[in-house]
């Protein structure tokens, strides 16, 4: 609409047929934005329908017990309905773990620069509400399924200003009913592969609806952009900032007694948040790196805990002998001396293979790595999971070809030779070995990875410039 407008500026005053064109050009456009709106609406007005008929089913898949079923209806934690001290409410919503690590810095940055806030911070999963009650300020639950009354009520509960959005949720009445009860809205490391895309586009109408009424898109590439205009982001609104994920953290996680004795001298291969099928594909290759380096031990550490009984199953079926990190602690303090001892034997005797079944303590396993492999990431449709965590801490990092959902920094260890893609059990043996058998070659390697996360760092100081925009003043 603006180019008809501008270039038809002289012809308003001349009277010309330009003058009738220009006007023709500027209805037509309007008429379209106006067609656009109207089939949004029926979109939503479709989605909310159908969202009173499967609301029963939802609850149902979502599992969980009485509480969480009542957060999944909009209920809210208690006293997240009133704000306290008059401070001004802001609701975070992240899917899960991964989502929540990469919208830490920018809480704790934004929370620091404006004391007059306290968040409300949802999940999709248990897993990542487990995980924002232990790494970030605020009340933590689960996050209201996205029918239109649920939400609403949950909205009207907590009385957000500021509603930010992790990545990809685009749950369309999270965008619509905060927006109508005058909350902004902001997108923070958002990204849209090509996987996510093509499902978004089956429903655009509605996608559409709900970008328009962010305020901010903050993309983590140019290519991430793109695709949320072409969703129907308003492209002045889209700005592409990086993603706070690669942030350089500084803090030390402690990894418990226990778990510090098996990781205590002795190399370490940490196959970390392994999806369905990759886990047969590191047994195969520590099989044979085992037999190369004998004091190799390794960490098992599955995507998702409900998958630890099928993973044990692949571990015995294979002849490893391991032991879970849930069953590796330390003897009762009331243990006779000669009952600790024996313990400490046994410990020392223990396998190579820890089956990591707990959550929170990868983080400080990798601390502990001498090579990572990232999972997620050798069978196509996952994505790959967050290459940052052992970069971070100077870990040299494998993973494979399927890593579209963290491209950037993945393209960026390979070309700084601080990781390297590996494609199935022969390579990622053959990589691994490389980096075992010299170790300067690996120390430069970890230390190159940290470099690249100082390099692409510096998001979140801009995610929170445009968020602190977005606030009332305080």
């Amino acid at each position: 609409m603006k180019t008809p407008i501008s270039w038809a500026r002289p012809a308003l005053q001349s009277g010309s047929k330009l003058h009738s064109f220009a006007e023709a050009q500027v209805k037509t456009g309007l008429r379209a934005d106006a067609q656009r709106d109207l089939i949004g609406a029926i979109w939503s007005q479709i989605y909310s329908t159908l969202w009173y008929l499967a609301l029963p089913f939802a609850l149902v898949a979502a599992g969980g017990d009485t509480r969480s079923r009542r957060e999944r209806l909009g209920a809210v934690a208690s006293g997240a309905d009133s704000n306290g001290a008059g401070k001004l409410r802001v609701w975070l919503h992240a899917a899960s773990v991964g989502e929540i690590e990469g919208a830490r810095p920018i809480l704790e940055k934004l929370a620091h620069i404006r004391p007059d806030l306290e968040f409300v911070i949802t999940t999709m999963t248990a897993a990542g509400r487990d995980a924002a009650r232990r790494r970030l300020n605020g009340t933590c639950q689960l996050a209201p399924l996205d029918h239109v009354a649920v939400v609403r009520n949950f909205v009207a509960r907590i009385r957000p200003v500021l509603l930010i959005i992790a990545e990809t949720e685009l749950w369309p009445n999270f965008f619509l009913q905060s927006a109508a009860a005058g909350a902004r809205i902001a997108l923070v490391n958002a990204r849209l592969s090509t996987r996510s895309m093509r499902r978004y586009r089956l429903i655009r109408p509605l996608v559409a609806r709900a970008l328009k009424a962010a305020s901010v898109v903050l993309a983590q590439t140019a290519e991430d952009a793109e695709r949320f205009c072409e969703l129907g982001a308003v492209p002045e609104r889209v700005i592409v900032t990086g993603n706070a994920k690669y942030e350089v953290h500084s803090d030390s996680l402690r990894l418990r007694a226990a778990l510090a004795t098996f990781a205590h001298g002795q190399p370490i291969l940490i196959a970390g948040s392994t999806a369905p099928g990759e886990e047969q594909i590191v047994l195969t290759a520590y099989r044979g790196l085992a037999a190369r380096f004998p004091r190799l031990a390794l960490v098992l550490a599955p995507r998702h805990l409900q998958r630890i009984e099928e993973v044990e199953r692949l571990l015995r079926a294979a002849g490893f002998a391991y032991i879970r990190a849930s069953e590796s602690n330390p003897p009762p303090p009331s243990v006779t001396a000669v009952e600790k001892a024996r313990a400490e034997q046994a410990a020392a005797r223990s396998p190579q293979v820890l089956l990591l079944d707990t959550m929170g303590e990868l983080g400080a396993f990798y601390q502990r790595a001498t090579i990572a492999f990232v999972g997620g990431s050798l069978i196509a449709g996952r994505g790959g999971q967050s290459l940052a965590e052992p970069a971070n801490l100077s870990v040299p990092v494998l993973f494979g070809p399927y890593h579209e959902n963290y491209r950037q920094l993945g393209d960026a260890l390979v070309a700084a030779g601080a990781g390297r893609v590996v494609r199935d059990a022969a390579q990622l043996a053959d990589a691994s070995a490389n980096w075992l058998t010299d170790e300067a070659a690996r120390n430069e390697a970890g230390r190159r990875a940290r470099f690249v996360m100082e390099q692409l760092a510096g998001s979140t100081t801009t995610t929170v410039r445009y968020l602190c925009a977005l606030l009332p003043a305080s």
